[in-house]
């Protein structure tokens, strides 16, 4: 079987502790150290000049090899383009694009870099996997640099509906770079929907009846591969924090109050302040639950160079205090908010004790929390997930409690719903939804992806 080489944005090396950055990471480590092959990207590091070399390291079956970028390359590339015009633009918050030409080109420029730094390392046989929306061309650098091997692509955020995918210049441009890959995978139906709507809408493509796409003069395969965990890995994670200190710090501040726990990157997609307004209609509707419960909103720093994020924390900040003033009582007060990054097992032993799962995204690809709240739960008294019908995990998980995370009032009814419900139903709604991620796992969606690329027909790839 030919090697796969594995390209994303970023690369955590052997060295490196992964720790709440997102489902990526996690998932490419996961499953790359079983198949084995070769992880490529960006090092994480700024260097005065353009990197001429890649560091390379190895462990068990994977190698590693990334390279550097300079400050303007990581402020034009990811900064500007990839996280103040692309995540806005592809999370549905056309309010907070912003478009600059000069990030654009040098966008594009980083993506051929990319390239560039690959070819070395590529072999005639490997099998070639790009990862992500700040990586949208590089199948077409690669492609305009002579290599011919086969290329899949995978978008583990959201692609938004043609006319909001419309509002953005030079969309063109990077569409047909993403049509040099011979498979392009999306999160959900939804996602490879949209997809398919551009292709006729706006590229004068044609779907064929068998499910493959025109467009751009090349002919390539599309489809819907949902995003997993290793759900007992998991769990045996979960099960193992209850006697770490954090745990028990945490356990012991509740005493016999309940747990709704939530975990985000401090992001503006993830609806951390309708959260806090459903948590507060909660206790306005609701008084009988005053004292009976935390909200511990965890929210990892993210991206605090952009003025965005800035706000938002301000914005937590504020509502935060304005909700815990007006009904905080001497021992208690009802949301707990922690800016800071926690150990991956911290989090797991956190979703173990938590009776409530609060996952309720704007808009989000998958959402891996969901999934991870749900496989840390225990099996004879679980919890109750409270998820966002616009994460990808929704379309997976029907049996938790799905919610518009815009109506304030559903969300809150959702909570108190949460709260009360007896331990026969949290066990079916468990067992429906742990029966779902441990099937649809990691292996699985690393299995069905790979599977798909490796079958597709030599002259796809010419």
């Amino acid at each position: 079987m030919s090697r796969l080489v594995v390209v994303s944005n970023r690369v955590i090396l052997p060295s490196e502790r992964i720790q709440r950055a997102g489902g990526l990471a996690v998932a490419i480590r996961e499953a790359l150290g079983r198949s084995g092959g070769l992880w490529f990207g960006w090092s994480g590091e700024i260097n005065e000049t353009p990197a001429s070399t890649t560091q390379t390291a190895s462990k068990g079956k994977m190698d590693f090899a990334v390279f550097d970028l300079t400050q303007s390359e990581f402020d034009g590339f990811y900064n500007q383009f990839a996280n103040s015009t692309l995540w806005p633009l592809f999370h549905y918050r056309i309010g907070l694009v912003k478009f600059s030409r000069a990030a654009f080109q040098t966008y594009l420029a980083v993506n051929g870099r990319f390239a560039e730094m690959l070819i070395p390392h590529l072999k005639r046989d490997d099998t070639i996997w790009i990862h992500d929306y700040q990586l949208l061309p590089l199948a077409g650098e690669l492609r305009k640099r002579g290599v011919t091997n086969k290329i899949g692509f995978f978008l583990h955020i959201p692609l938004p509906g043609v006319d909001t995918l419309a509002v953005l210049p030079g969309l063109n441009t990077l569409m047909r770079g993403l049509a040099a890959a011979d498979v392009i995978g999306f999160q959900t139906e939804r996602d490879l929907q949209s997809f398919k709507d551009y292709v006729r809408q706006e590229a004068g493509g044609i779907i064929g009846p068998n499910g493959t796409i025109t467009c751009f003069d090349r002919t390539i395969e599309a489809g819907a591969f949902p995003i997993g965990i290793d759900a007992p890995a998991f769990a045996t994670l979960a099960e193992k924090a209850v006697d770490k200190p954090e745990y028990l710090q945490l356990k012991e501040g509740l005493g016999a109050r309940k747990l709704m726990i939530a975990v985000d990157r401090l992001d503006y997609s993830k609806g951390i302040p309708n959260r806090f307004e459903a948590c507060e209609e909660l206790l306005r509707t609701h008084p009988e639950h005053r004292g009976a419960f935390e909200l511990v909103q965890i929210a990892s720093p993210s991206r605090t160079d952009v003025a965005s994020y800035r706000d938002l924390r301000r914005e937590i900040d504020r509502l935060s205090g304005r909700i815990n003033s007006a009904f905080s009582e001497v021992h208690w007060a009802p949301i707990r908010y922690l800016a800071r990054t926690y150990p991956r097992q911290s989090l797991a032993g956190f979703c173990r004790m938590a009776q409530v799962g609060v996952v309720t995204p704007l808009r989000d690809g998958m959402n891996m929390v969901a999934k991870e709240y749900i496989a840390a739960q225990d099996p004879n008294d679980p919890g109750v997930l409270v998820l966002s019908r616009f994460a990808g995990a929704a379309a997976e998980l029907g049996s938790a409690l799905i919610v518009n995370p815009f109506d304030v009032d559903q969300c809150a009814d959702a909570m108190h719903r949460a709260l009360i419900m007896p331990l026969d139903e949290r066990q079916a709604r468990w067992r429906t939804a742990m029966d779902t991620i441990t099937r649809n796992d990691v292996k699985a969606w690393w299995t069905s992806f790979t599977t798909r690329l490796r079958a597709v027909p030599a002259r796809a790839a010419a």
